[in-house]
């Protein structure tokens, strides 16, 4: 087949991004033709192997502005470590503007590439868009769109539009199912679930030396106990939760060493969580900034747990990415990661419970290292049921249905 997908984000920095690449890579590897259309604002993008790009481009905050580049931001509906542009600031010449560049896009692809389904990314702008063209469409929702569904009145009109003319609504948790069932209860006999799949190649475990790794980051490490959480600094992410938690967990006893919080990602919270820590003295607490995702594995396979104190994460695709390395999880227990975390692999807490969250992270500590052969199960529990190629015939069979 050849499968046009479409993303509202580059394919680098966000959960949605993350999850394109991966179906792109394993369409790819099981002979299928693959072209991407995105928002790019970085000449230097990454390419991937039998992978074709098609990135409409933008100029990045206090960047010159390329001659084929639109002279703003991509937006996004919270933030992204490449943007803070959102939907709702958009002038309306820019929303013009943006809507045109992807039109464009699309006719190019259409006519050149010649794509027998498209499969975009959330019910929003770019799917609507993509709806125009005489090609079966499918869309992934991915929980962020019925965010700025929400907050974004004038804006719905598109993602209207993508629901009704899509074949089929996919949702990646139960409860990103049952969201989409609230919202568009019109289209109650599109949706389908399948759930979102990690790339195995770049996520499983690896012996590394935590010393070693880490002085790569600047981090002196001395045999601390290692606490991580990866994403977007963003207010959905909640990782002020764990800051106030890191007051309380990870303490050193005779039976183990203290432990140090590393936090990767970055986004438009970032100062003022480094000051809530620094207000804090919570001096065992390093950030990071991005990192790829080869080196986020390298990170996890350092980790003695892997935390994820969303407020909001309808996927929690970086839970899966950890536990795939064998870091067992502590996360909180909202939108779509009850869905796959229990206690065989970590736990479960309130969301914005700082108490329980520390008291969680220092059980789960002590289960890892009172069995070290549990890392060892925790990886062939997602890779037996949540890699991406576990999961690949059920996306090509959903296209085959709507083909």
């Amino acid at each position: 087949m050849n499968i046009l997908l479409v993303n509202h984000f580059p394919l680098e920095g966000s959960g949605s991004g993350t999850y394109t690449k991966n179906l792109a890579m394993q369409l790819v590897a099981r002979g299928h033709k693959v072209c991407v259309v995105m928002p790019e604002n970085n000449p230097d993008y990454a390419h991937y192997d039998g992978m074709k790009l098609h990135p409409v481009m933008f100029t990045p905050a206090g960047g010159q502005v390329p001659s084929d580049a639109l002279p703003f931001n991509f937006p996004c509906f919270t933030t992204h470590p490449a943007s803070s542009t959102t939907f709702g600031s958009l002038a309306e010449e820019q929303l013009e503007a943006y809507v045109q560049a992807f039109k464009t896009a699309f006719s190019q692809e259409v006519d050149v590439f010649q794509p027998d389904i498209i499969h975009s990314q959330h019910l929003w702008i770019l799917s609507a868009l993509a709806a125009e063209f005489d090609v079966p469409l499918v869309v992934t929702t991915h929980a962020s769109d019925l965010m700025g569904y929400d907050k974004w009145l004038v804006l719905r009109d598109y993602a209207n539009k993508a629901a009704d003319a899509s074949r089929k609504i996919l949702c990646t948790s139960k409860k990103n199912e049952d969201a989409v069932l609230k919202t568009f209860p019109a289209h109650a006999s599109k949706v389908v679930r399948i759930d979102a799949g990690y790339n195995s190649s770049i996520f499983y475990p690896q012996d590394i030396n935590p010393a070693e790794e880490l002085a790569r980051y600047g981090v002196p490490y001395k045999g601390e106990r290692i606490v991580l959480t990866a994403g977007k600094l963003a207010h959905f992410k909640g990782v002020d939760v764990l800051l106030e938690a890191a007051k309380n967990y990870g303490q050193a006893t005779p039976q183990a060493p203290a432990a140090i919080t590393l936090i990767t990602g970055d986004g438009a919270l970032r100062g003022e969580l480094e000051e809530q820590a620094l207000q804090e003295g919570l001096d065992k607490v390093y950030f990071l900034g991005n990192v790829s995702q080869e080196d986020l594995c390298r990170l996890y396979s350092c980790a003695d747990v892997n935390v994820v104190p969303s407020r909001r994460d309808p996927a929690g695709l970086v839970a899966v990415e950890a536990m795939a390395c064998g870091t067992p999880v502590v996360v909180a227990n909202e939108e779509g990661i009850s869905d796959f975390v229990n206690e065989s692999v970590g736990a479960l807490v309130p969301v914005e419970d700082a108490f329980a969250l520390a008291q969680a992270i220092d059980d789960v500590l002590a289960r890892a290292q009172a069995n070290p052969a549990w890392r060892q199960f925790i990886a062939g529990y997602a890779s037996s049921s949540f890699s991406q190629a576990a999961i690949i015939e059920e996306m090509e069979d959903l296209y085959r249905s709507v083909l």
